[in-house]
């Protein structure tokens, strides 16, 4: 009975003999995916902390609706009643001129002295309006805004519209360069391992012939080039995830600095987002390698 050899040892030969004949286009393949994750996991690593800083910022959102006099709290209860019937209001606060001339003075600090000679009349009396985060949508803002417009006394209705709509259009077009920048990592890392795959069964065309003439199966055949595919994704792709990690070290720090804005401070990619991209990555290139041999060794 003749003793079942292990192949694992032959393949992992073959395996090193395909790397060290087509070497350049391996490298040069490596770093293409390196170089596709890269960019796609930067723009998704933007996009993702502009998102949670439009999270922050909504929830310091507040419309502002500036009075022309001081309203009576029987009044204020009916125009509470009315502010609410538009939906989703989380907060209505009111602000006399004292309470907006107190606040200002604590906002100056020390040089609260330049309002010694001012009181509180130069300062408007307002109702601070906060809507839930299912109501700070650009759009539902602005519909908001003109309700409250209605009200009565009312002069006018602040709230940051232009840089909201600004943020919310900045985000948009971020979205759709993720999107762009995943769509064109996938055609690359396809075309990049397909022809780095061609090449090395070219340069082992004749020992192919050979293994089949003595009858090897596809699969004995095959699992080299794979295991080319699957050193050039993982590779590749956890490459690509370690530079971006060194970006954010060099960046991330100075502008995680409270005296910016205290709004933005910026994360690394979660550790599950991070691990579906290297997975992601390399299984592509393990498909495409896998598809190119297949086809090769039917014909």
């Amino acid at each position: 009975m003749k003793k079942r050899t292990n192949p694992i040892p032959q393949i992992l030969r073959q395996t090193g003999s395909n790397l060290a004949k087509t070497w350049p286009t391996q490298i040069m393949g490596l770093f293409t995916v390196m170089l596709a994750v890269l960019i796609f996991s930067f723009f998704l690593l933007v996009h993702l902390n502009m998102l949670a800083t439009g999270a922050r910022l909504g929830e310091e959102l507040r419309l502002t609706v500036y009075l022309e006099r001081e309203i009576e709290p029987p009044l204020m209860a009916r125009l509470e009643q009315q502010i609410r019937q538009f939906g989703d209001i989380a907060e209505v606060r009111y602000t006399s001129r004292q309470e907006a001339f107190a606040r200002f003075a604590d906002q100056l600090g020390e040089e609260r002295d330049i309002l010694d000679n001012l009181g509180p009349e130069f300062l408007p009396p307002s109702i601070e309006v906060t809507p839930k985060p299912s109501l700070r949508s650009p759009d539902d803002l602005e519909r908001l805004a003109a309700h409250l417009l209605t009200l009565p006394d009312t002069t006018r209705v602040q709230y940051g519209r232009e840089w909201l709509r600004r943020f919310s259009a900045f985000n948009r077009v971020l979205q759709a360069v993720v999107l762009i920048s995943g769509v064109l990592l996938i055609l690359n890392m396809i075309f990049t391992i397909s022809h780095s795959t061609r090449l090395a069964m070219a340069a082992r065309r004749e020992e192919i012939e050979i293994l089949r003439l003595l009858g090897a199966s596809r699969s004995y055949i095959s699992i080299p080039f794979v295991a080319e595919g699957l050193l050039q994704g993982g590779l590749g792709s956890g490459l690509g995830m370690a530079a971006l990690w060194l970006f954010y070290q060099r960046i991330g720090n100075p502008v995680n600095d409270p005296g910016l804005l205290g709004l933005f401070t910026p994360s690394f990619l979660p550790l599950p987002v991070t691990a579906g991209i290297i997975v992601g990555g390399t299984l592509l290139c393990v498909v495409s390698s896998l598809l190119v041999v297949n086809k090769a060794l039917r014909i």
